[in-house]
């Protein structure tokens, strides 16, 4: 017996002096905010078994205790407001923030944003949840290039043009990640790298192989922006493959160009699935551990999926090194260290941001601001905008004029105080005003009741507001637009054929005039229909606040201030082949039919004049820059905000370069009968054109410098834009 307590004893002293060696070993100088960063993730990520390290490199990474790592799950979204994950303020949809104009609003509704996320993480993280959307790293934003208005999720992009698209997705990236020089408030990440638009059937198969031409005009620009300008932490891979390699193998992508070229320095993670994609949908390779290695080896640094577990076979296989694990390890606690979640981070002011800022009032006006600034006044027959707020008998209807839904949009987050268009116009209108609402049609089949009665409710009314339009039910992601006959896409551009029936019942009878409010995050066409409205607001999906800013500008408040971020053809028929990546023939700036509105289109409640536009040079060299100045003045009985657009058009456009480019805008304030003097300096890279071998090049020859408040064309003005200023350039 007592040889047995000798030797229990004798193994308890050996298992502490193990414990306490053990214990030793670990150098936790990683936690010393002295040391540079390079050197703490170092000694961090070298003290990591090869199993551990592997473990890290999937989306839901587990905890390392003997290294005090918490778990953290990557897998978060913000598109336009903290999504997934609680009580946020829901700003509205990102293709509503491209129609401001505003890159200053978009870096402060990121920095909303950012704040919220602060709070609600300090919130999880003491009640200990750790759970996929609880995190910091936002996968966010979308600067896909909304080339092909069928496209499901073209609602979470900022448009069509790469530049307004760098400008917003810059502002959004610096808002998200804050200004500290070693802290980042949250990680940004662009999305999707890098030719992804659609079709959404097959965008786990398709090969996109643009020209080299629209590769850089088009598709590449936002990205590089993000990159070089923003210092984005994150870069996403898409799912397709482009030019032949998945975009997650792809090292043309992701080595050449992202690293090397623009040198990058974050983190790179897959679309969720996309490396398993890499063998079972694309059959690029034939085994998991081939695809794991693949993608480890092109430089995708993060697998949110499970394809990453091969890795330890792909290991033994030799088709990976430990070393190559060991570096796109390291870059993951890189992004954990800047944001102060790994390590000693008691001086990161972020920390410290307390939760009531998450949904805080003044985050709830800004929300409101946001949607007042995106609605783009399409049609105004006769001024019948604004309305008084004392009419006797305004009329609601159609099928999202009460609908929470149709604010939303896609990746939302809650909101306790969702406004309805209803209800926003139910708060404006006087107490003695009669105010009447029926829905009168379903969203997206026909109404199972033949009998209904709303549309003759228009008969009595002095007006009938309908809101009409889509959600993202019917477009928007795959696995999410349950009501899309298209795996989340539009076959055309139409409305839902029960919508336009219903408007027209209402046209017959209507005894007042027909404003027609759209809410969509794409192009709709209004065949059919725009002659029969008086006037035409598109509201697209406007968050939380929606129905208060609509209300806002439907009875004068605010005039109406968003333009077009992209081009809305009268039909599906103007469009080229919705596979087609080439971009001859889409957008604004290859388009040569004429389309129902144009791009950078919108009106106001007042009417604006441009003149005196003046050029610092008529002729070029090389390395000069171009200023401009332009008057603009408010004639008209409003106070309004405009925004003011610089284009430039080449007189010879052969080698497939653009007809026109938006290379400037600047939104401004003007109160009634004031004016502003605007000026903009375009720099002379901004000047040069890609070539049809992908080079940007100084292309001599004469340019039209075209100055207004919509893309340049008469259709524009026609439709009630401002006569355009233009001057002639030589570049030589």
């Amino acid at each position: 017996m007592m040889n047995l307590k000798k030797t229990i004893l004798l193994l308890l002293a050996i298992a502490v002096k193990f414990s306490v060696v053990n214990a030793q070993q670990e150098d936790f100088s990683f936690e010393n905010n002295e040391l540079p960063l390079e050197e703490r993730v170092e000694i961090l990520v070298s003290q990591m078994t090869t199993e551990e390290k592997i473990a890290q490199l999937v989306n839901g990474a587990p905890a390392i205790p003997r290294l005090n790592i918490p778990d953290y799950d990557w897998w978060n979204e913000a598109l336009h407001g903290v999504a997934r994950n609680g009580k946020a303020t829901v700003f509205p949809q990102g293709i509503g923030l491209g129609a401001t104009f505003d890159p200053e609003l978009a870096h402060r509704v990121a920095s909303a944003i950012s704040t919220e996320a602060r709070a609600k993480y300090a919130v999880s993280q003491h009640m200990g949840n750790h759970s996929k959307y609880a995190g910091l790293t936002f996968w966010t934003p979308n600067v896909n290039i909304f080339r092909d208005p069928r496209w499901g999720r073209g609602q979470e992009t900022y448009g069509e043009d790469p530049f307004l698209m760098s400008k917003m997705g810059v502002a959004f990236v610096k808002g998200l990640q804050g200004d500290h020089p070693v802290y980042l408030k949250s990680a940004a990440c662009a999305k999707h790298y890098a030719v992804h638009s659609g079709p959404e059937e097959v965008r786990h198969t398709f090969n996109a192989e643009p020209t080299q031409q629209d590769l850089y005009e088009t598709y590449l620009p936002a990205f590089e922006a993000l990159v070089t300008e923003a210092k984005v932490e994150g870069v996403m891979g898409a799912y397709n493959a482009v030019f032949g390699e998945p975009a997650c193998a792809n090292t043309f992508l992701l080595k050449e160009v992202l690293r090397d070229r623009w040198n990058f320095d974050g983190y790179v993670t897959s679309d969720c699935g996309a490396i398993g994609g890499i063998v079972w949908k694309q059959k690029f390779v034939k085994t998991a551990p081939e695809a794991a290695a693949v993608a480890l080896k092109a430089g995708v640094n993060l697998n949110c999926g499970g394809t990453y577990g091969n890795l330890q076979k792909a290991l033994e296989l030799g088709l990976i090194t430990e070393e190559l694990i060991h570096e796109r390890t390291k870059q993951l606690f890189k992004t954990r260290f800047r944001l102060g979640i790994v390590g000693n981070a008691g001086d990161n002011p972020y920390a410290n941001i307390g939760s009531d800022k998450i949904h805080c009032a003044e985050h709830v006006e800004l929300a409101r601001e946001v949607a007042q600034k995106s609605i783009v006044l399409l049609k105004n027959k006769n001024n019948t905008l604004p309305l008084a707020k004392d009419i006797k008998v305004p009329y609601v209807t159609g099928p999202f004029a009460n609908s929470g839904d149709m604010l939303i949009g896609s990746y939302y987050g809650i909101s306790p105080n969702l406004v309805t268009v209803l209800e926003g116009v139910a708060d404006a209108v006087s107490l003695g005003t009669s105010l009447n609402y029926r829905s009168g049609a379903l969203p997206f089949h026909k109404n199972i009741n033949p009998k209904n009665w709303a549309p003759n409710v228009a008969k009595e009314s002095d007006v009938t507001i309908c809101v009409v339009g889509l959600t993202a039910d019917f477009e928007g992601e795959e696995v999410d637009a349950i009501a899309s006959g298209a795996i989340g896409d539009k076959v055309d551009l139409k409305l839902p054929q029960n919508q336009i029936d219903y408007v027209k019942q209402i046209a017959e009878v209507k005894k007042g005039p027909l404003v027609l409010l759209i809410a969509s995050g794409s192009p709709v066409s209004l065949e059919g229909i725009e002659e029969h409205c008086e006037a035409i607001l598109q509201i697209w999906y406007p968050g939380e606040q929606g129905g208060k800013a609509v209300a806002d500008v439907l009875f004068g408040d605010i005039s109406p201030s968003g333009h077009l971020p992209l081009t809305f053809p009268k039909n599906v028929d103007q469009l080229p082949p919705y596979e087609d990546y080439s971009m001859k023939g889409r957008t604004y700036k290859y388009m040569t039919k004429e389309p129902m509105f144009p791009f950078g289109f919108g009106l106001t409640y007042s009417k604006t004049e441009l003149s005196g536009l003046t050029l610092s040079r008529t002729k070029l060299k090389k390395s000069e820059s171009l200023d401009v100045k332009v008057d603009v003045a408010n004639m008209g009985d409003y106070d309004i905000d405009e925004v003011v657009q610089l284009y430039v058009c080449p007189v010879d456009t052969t080698g497939g370069i653009p007809l026109k480019s938006l290379k400037a805008f600047n939104r401004i304030s003007l109160k009634k009968g004031e004016q502003k003097q605007i000026a903009f300096s375009i720099p002379p890279e901004q000047l040069k054109v890609v070539n049809e071998m992908g080079k940007k090049v100084w292309r001599k020859g004469q340019y039209k410098i075209v100055v207004g408040n919509a893309s340049p064309g008469k259709l524009s003005v026609d439709l009630g834009a401002a006569a355009p200023q233009e001057v002639m350039v030589v570049l030589r």
